[in-house]
């Protein structure tokens, strides 16, 4: 008699994709975003993101104030860069009426946006490092960018959404003492940017987890549309400022930073940050050389209090510190815009997150994230 008991057959062993959300209360999503995850384990299958959750209609409101009055609104765009939102914006409305800027002014604006976009890459960075896991890079960053503000604040009596930029030049003019202030901060802040090198840029553990990840290609830039420093990292050398001049910037001397692949591969995670660090060097050598040469005379213009540009349309591109940002304008000639529509690098950059994080980690995705340095308010508007 055969003593051995049969044992039932096993099961084939199979695994289930797991799906979860990141977002849309995530600190790490930089805002009220949300991407839909599948994973096998901890290796990504796709990362679908949800946007919506901050639209607040900036677009329709222009349709409903007059054209003075959406300039504030436009600070919302984008409430880290509100200086660049202001431009584009009035930049659009004086190309439709034919008004020329004093030169003071746009040495102004180009003084005020340089500083914004300093203030907005250290938030970049010092977030960037902490998603990682390197908390005090952010506190040093933050302090760096609490001095701008008190500089801001000198300059036109805010610290976020500024309202600075008027139709026709800006609303106040920066006082000699100011500029003798932003200038010592200026020789402040060549060595902490040493100091922020010393503490992410040549971090080991940092650097380790940023190269080699969710590279991108010269030809998905193009056929993702990617634009800013996200774009430059892929060492393609392509900036507004200089590509398509506007304002003072073809009378100023300044480098395009692009990515190398130095230590990793071009396009990559590491390479994004780098582009970065890079540009604030380059925002700084701006405002100091726009300081040295900041003629005299007004700084607005006469325009209207009732603005009514003739009836047209106009789209304006400007070098935001995401890159790429267009106003798209319908006038009907009446006091009021007839279309407002607005093009951000933060949305465009939404289309590449599936294709970047399909076989990344799950850990790997925050960084993703990160280096693109999407921004909510721009995502939806």
């Amino acid at each position: 008699m055969n003593n051995e008991v049969a044992q039932p057959e096993r099961e084939a062993f199979h695994t289930e994709d797991m799906t979860l959300n990141v977002g849309p209360q995530h600190p790490s999503t930089h805002g009220v975003l949300r991407f839909v995850v599948k994973t096998d384990g901890e290796v990504i299958r796709e990362a679908i993101p949800d946007v919506g959750y901050l639209h607040r209609s900036i677009e329709k409101i222009g349709e409903k104030v007059t054209w003075h009055g959406y300039v504030p609104y436009t600070d919302r765009a984008d409430y880290l860069a509100a200086m660049f939102a202001n431009q584009g914006f009035c930049m659009a409305a004086e190309t439709l009426a034919g008004i020329e800027v004093p030169r003071r002014a746009e040495f102004c604006r180009v003084i005020a946006c340089e500083l914004n976009r300093i203030a907005s890459h250290l938030i970049s960075l010092g977030t960037f490092g902490q998603d990682i896991g390197a908390v005090t890079p952010f506190i040093h960053a933050l302090r760096e960018r609490e001095a701008i503000n008190d500089l801001m604040e000198e300059i036109c009596g805010a610290r976020l959404t500024y309202n600075y930029l008027r139709i026709g030049g800006v609303g106040f003019d920066i006082k000699p003492e100011t500029c003798d202030r932003i200038n010592s901060f200026l020789d402040h802040f060549g060595p902490i940017v040493d100091e922020l090198n010393r503490l992410l840029s040549f971090n080991k553990i940092f650097v380790e987890r940023l190269v080699h990840v969710a590279p991108i290609t010269k030809e998905e830039v193009f056929q993702y549309n990617i634009v800013g420093p996200n774009l430059r990292a892929c060492g393609i050398k392509w900036d507004i400022r200089r590509d398509i001049p506007y304002s003072v910037y073809p009378e100023l001397d300044f480098d395009i930073p692009v990515g190398t692949g130095e230590k990793g591969t071009l396009g990559d995670s590491y390479d994004r940050y780098t582009v970065r660090i890079l540009e604030m060097i380059e925002s700084a050598k701006i405002t100091r050389q726009c300081i040295k040469m900041l003629p005299k005379g007004p700084a607005i213009g006469k325009v209207a209090r009732k603005f009514k540009p003739p009836a047209g349309e106009i789209y304006i591109r400007i070098e935001a510190p995401r890159g790429d940002m267009g106003f798209y304008v319908t006038s009907d000639g009446s006091e009021y815009p007839y279309r407002v529509r607005i093009r951000t690098g933060s949305f465009t950059a939404m289309s590449i997150v599936n294709k970047l994080s399909q076989g990344i980690m799950v850990a790997d995705l925050i960084a993703l994230i990160a280096s693109l340095d999407v921004d909510a308010p721009e995502i939806d508007r």
